[in-house]
């Protein structure tokens, strides 16, 4: 019990971030994949990718404003999961959609917007999953937190990719996913993670003088 109190928590979201790609591939075997199967796949693996990018760029900010040090140590597995769910959005695409074939590939990476941002994404994801171990730490140096902050350039990249791809200027849900990043972002900054923090402690320390 001790054990799990420990890590159900670290336990909860990996099975969490897995219930997509169980989903659908209970979809996929029982041909639930709607009449379009390739975009249903497109949609919902880049859907997964986005809303868990947004969850690893959250565990921070929750520190900072509610000290939840617990949530810390999930950016690095939410953020892979992220990556996972990218590239399988981008193997759809290039296999499922172009099959392969590079010429078409190129022309509608380079001509459409939003393969090109949705590229731009995956590609700093990928430098991110590929320096998150500790070999890369030691590797990168003192450079590796600030290769590691893109994250939220990779975040707004996806926003945009997933409003353009939608073909709508203000796509209601896109408006959402990029507010949220632009909003996880302000606050990391130095002035307003000082504020939450001078709040949170001014707070416990009023809880501790009424006991």
């Amino acid at each position: 019990m001790a054990w799990f109190k420990k890590n159900g928590l670290w336990i909860t979201v990996h099975f969490a971030a897995l219930i997509p790609l169980m989903w659908l591939l209970i979809d996929f075997w029982f041909d639930n994949l709607t009449v379009n199967p390739v975009q249903n796949i497109t949609i919902r693996t880049g859907d997964t990718a986005i809303q868990l990018l947004i969850l690893s760029l959250a565990c921070t900010p929750l520190n900072i404003i509610f000290g939840w040090k617990q949530v810390l140590p999930l950016r690095k597995p939410l953020g892979l999961y992220a990556f996972m769910y990218a590239s399988l959005h981008f193997l759809t695409f290039i296999g499922l959609d172009y099959g392969f074939r590079w010429g078409l590939i190129y022309e509608a990476t380079f001509e459409k917007q939003f393969a090109l941002v949705g590229f731009f994404a995956l590609f700093i994801l990928t430098l991110l999953a590929i320096t998150s171990n500790r070999w890369a730490m030691k590797q990168v140096g003192k450079n590796w937190k600030r290769l590691h902050q893109t994250v939220y350039g990779a975040g707004l990249l996806a926003a945009l990719h997933f409003m353009w791809a939608r073909k709508l200027d203000l796509d209601p849900e896109a408006l959402l996913y990029g507010g949220v990043i632009i909003t996880l972002l302000i606050i990391r900054l130095p002035q307003i993670r000082k504020l939450f923090t001078n709040f949170r402690q001014k707070r416990k320390a009023s809880l501790a003088a009424t006991e």
